[in-house]
């Protein structure tokens, strides 16, 4: 049996917002335009293992408005942002742009964190600058800031990116703020467009979609309790997607949502004579639990808002699972 993940024409200055009843298209076959993230839900996209890559992060706070790419256009100093990126990236580390949400000062000093979100090095610390020049000579090896016990919960409020991430992605924002105004920032680009309003928890970099169908404090609550709400849950950024999937069905079939189980101890990729097959072994107390995966390609699709020819992507389906 193989068992698939479940779900939970106008110009851009007439297009409907995001949850509104208007629009009905944003895919191939051409029926007229509709947000992503509206359309990703009446196409019921699967949410599981969907998050992207992430095992250290750089987060810097640009706290007036941001550009498509927040680092790269303006109005960030572009030269600095290149200079910025190029930076982090060569560390092996994703940057990412956050700021409060609400009414906010004039900038006069820029705060960053260091986040490591491979398991077992779970950290954050924290430091700050008096111009945004000095970001380029920050450590980027976790030497310095300092050391915080306290969650970042990060937003994709990114409008000039995608509007449903504006959105759908303020609704979230502004909810999570009054629970955790301290933990709680906007943030740029995540990935995952089409399930706005997206939020990734860290340090253990948690991506949760569709957060404004739900309550997004009482997904921080199990986060902070060391649990996740799989009906939201995308992936975490420090595992590969066969794994992400493999979790998920574990997590379906044995029922423990607890944040650290079902542990990888190894992936496999398989030709399964034109469709690709991967076997994950996850750690499980009862013994190892071994998930037997179809890798496969979705219907094509229009992935973003801006998005004008379409792509397919990957999804897992599930072949068995079972104790050994």
């Amino acid at each position: 049996m193989t068992r698939a993940l479940p779900s939970t024409g106008q110009p851009p200055s007439s297009r409907p917002a995001p949850g509104s009843s208007g629009g009905f298209g944003n895919d191939p076959v051409g029926d007229g335009w509709a947000p992503c993230s509206d359309r990703s839900r009446e196409r019921m996209d699967p949410l599981a293992a969907t998050g992207s890559r992430g095992l250290q992060w750089f987060l810097v706070e640009i706290s007036g408005a941001w550009g498509t790419r927040a680092f790269l256009d303006p109005p960030f100093d572009a030269e600095l942002g290149r200079a910025l990126v190029t930076r982090i990236e060569a560390a092996g580390m994703r940057p990412l742009a956050i700021r409060r949400t609400g009414r906010r000062p004039e900038q006069t000093s820029w705060k960053w964190a260091f986040v490591d979100s491979r398991p077992g090095h779970e950290t954050v610390r924290w430091g700050e600058v008096s111009s945004p020049e000095d970001l380029l000579e920050v450590p980027l090896d976790g030497s310095a800031g300092t050391a915080s016990d306290r969650p970042v919960f990060a937003v994709c409020a990114h409008a000039r990116h995608d509007q449903c991430c504006a959105v759908r992605g303020r609704q979230v924002v502004t909810r999570l703020a009054e629970a955790y105004p301290d933990e709680t920032w906007e943030c740029s680009h995540l990935g995952g467009d089409r399930f706005a309003g997206t939020m990734v928890l860290f340090p253990h970099g948690l991506y949760y979609g569709r957060v404004d169908d739900g309550d997004a404090a009482g997904i921080a609550d199990a986060y902070l309790d060391g649990r996740v709400v799989e009906e939201f849950y995308r992936g975490r950024s420090s595992l590969t997607h066969p794994v992400q999937a493999a979790q998920h069905y574990a997590r379906l079939e044995y029922g423990d949502d607890g944040l650290d189980a079902y542990a990888p101890l190894g992936e496999e990729w398989h030709d399964g004579g034109g469709t690709a097959r991967w076997t994950v072994r996850l750690a499980a107390p009862a013994g190892e639990i071994v998930v037997d995966l179809e890798e496969q390609l979705s219907d094509a699709l229009l992935s973003t808002c801006t998005t004008t020819r379409p792509g397919q992507v990957r999804q897992w389906s599930l072949a068995s699972i079972r104790r050994r």
